[in-house]
């Protein structure tokens, strides 16, 4: 088919899946001109949008959400009204490291009926390595179109941080991974809208940018962490010692160490290992990440008795200053201290609802930060949430024999086990930042 005769679009494009993905890129789209619209089989995300509500913390998007100019749809219908569709949907692993593509099919099925010559069709959520030439084959099996001459696919991967949306969807390079020069040309006009710098390549060189990007930060967190069990071994200080390997060394870069979680980080390295049958660094870092919950319990109960004590866990969620709890690390770190029997357990996150959305541990209340802290005998700061610190200065005044787990060094005194009256003590350096020369981003930088 000429493409002069391919039919004429009211949109620009469809954003499928208008979650924590697709939902900043829809608005960011708005903004640039581009006329998109979104289609989500969630009732209660298409409510939230329509009405002008942000369904989740991501800042910048406030104005545009409020000005109703981005609305989701709740059939797929729509796709057969926009020239561009990007599908944003989640790609999880199965439980024996298998990458599951059931939601990538269902989409496609339920979009089939609905396509039309000429659309262009762009992957953008992370997946793993010969996802978009399956999409690829699954179109052309399964409609009358040819790829390349009368319906185009791309993979167009999205690497923002969580938080950091509004800036980076339109500073960092849109890498786009096509298979011929039509689907290279469509991409290229529908992103060029939004970032300056497109980098071209095929299908799966694409899909593995994506996941080396993420995989990387996943090792990188790991090694920083068992830096951390090392040094704690030794009695030594690890912010200390790390501070002095970075300081004026041009070949370090050692990060700080953290709960490494999150939907994207844990997941991704799962897509790589599914065909790999040996064991390598990436099961390595996983098992290093994994451990760091029970590391922080044990090590602290060689300080403290944990049994009969009223414990505190500040934060939830798996990053600072968000409200996304997939796939954190808390409920782990939840489940060892119960394991432990406390007298209490009380969860505090002033991002999340009352009580916490999660099942695993009968979800827990969500305490007021003041009540959660009145007559705490051991503190567990799980997530660097702004405000923290000002949280632990409190404590060591109402409670300094309190026991502090800070493995994120939000207190500021460089010490992952200490107690609270401690931090009236010694003068606070400031929370240390993930990256090897950053002072004040103290979050992590999350892909997805």
């Amino acid at each position: 088919m000429d493409h002069q005769a391919f039919p004429q679009f009211s949109f620009d494009v469809c954003i499928v899946g208008t979650g924590r993905v697709g939902l900043p890129l829809g608005l960011s789209l708005i903004e640039a001109g581009v006329a998109a619209i979104g289609y989500d089989v969630s009732a209660e995300l298409r409510d939230a949008v329509n009405a002008g509500v942000m369904p989740f913390q991501e800042p910048g998007y406030e104005e545009l959400i409020s000005s109703r100019k981005f609305r989701v749809e709740a059939t797929p219908a729509v796709v057969s009204e926009c020239a561009s569709i990007i599908v944003t949907v989640g790609t999880p692993l199965h439980n024996h490291v298998e990458t599951d593509l059931s939601q990538i099919q269902r989409v496609l099925e339920d979009l089939a009926p609905h396509l039309r010559p000429g659309q262009l069709l762009c992957l953008r959520s992370t997946v793993s390595p010969g996802t978009t030439e399956f999409a690829r084959k699954w179109i052309e099996r399964h409609t009358d179109f040819t790829v390349g001459r009368d319906f185009f696919v791309a993979f167009c991967p999205e690497r923002l941080a969580e938080g950091k949306a509004y800036v980076e969807v339109r500073t960092l390079p849109q890498i786009i991974g096509t298979q011929d020069a039509g689907s290279r040309a469509r991409a290229d006009a529908l992103f060029e809208r939004l970032t300056e710098e497109i980098l071209h390549t095929d299908f799966v060189t694409a899909e593995l940018v994506k996941l080396f990007n993420n995989i990387l930060r996943y090792v990188h967190f790991a090694l920083a962490n068992n830096f951390a069990m090392i040094a704690d071994d030794f009695g030594a200080n690890i912010y200390e010692a790390r501070r002095l390997a970075n300081h004026h060394y041009p070949r370090s870069f050692l990060a700080a160490p953290g709960l490494t979680a999150g939907t994207c980080l844990r997941k991704d390295f799962g897509m790589i290992n599914e065909w790999n049958p040996y064991p390598d660094m990436f099961l390595s870092a996983w098992k290093l990440n994994e451990y760091v919950p029970n590391f922080l319990v044990e090590n602290l109960r060689q300080r403290v008795e944990l049994h009969d004590k009223v414990v505190v866990i500040l934060g939830f969620s798996f990053k600072a200053d968000t409200d996304d709890v997939r796939d954190s690390l808390v409920p782990k770190l939840w489940r060892y201290i119960h394991r432990q029997l406390p007298a209490e357990i009380r969860v505090s996150d002033h991002n999340l609802a009352d009580p916490i959305p999660e099942p695993s541990i009968r979800s827990p209340r969500n305490w007021p930060v003041a009540e959660a802290v009145a007559g705490a005998e051991v503190v567990f700061v799980a997530t660097n949430h702004t405000g923290y610190r000002e949280v632990l200065e409190q404590l060591a005044t109402d409670s300094p024999e309190a026991w502090v787990s800070d493995i994120w060094n939000v207190g500021g005194i460089d010490q992952v086990f200490y107690k609270a009256g401690q931090l009236l003590e010694r003068p606070a350096t400031g929370p240390v930042a993930r990256g090897a020369d950053a002072t004040h981003d103290v979050g992590r930088v999350v892909t997805r």
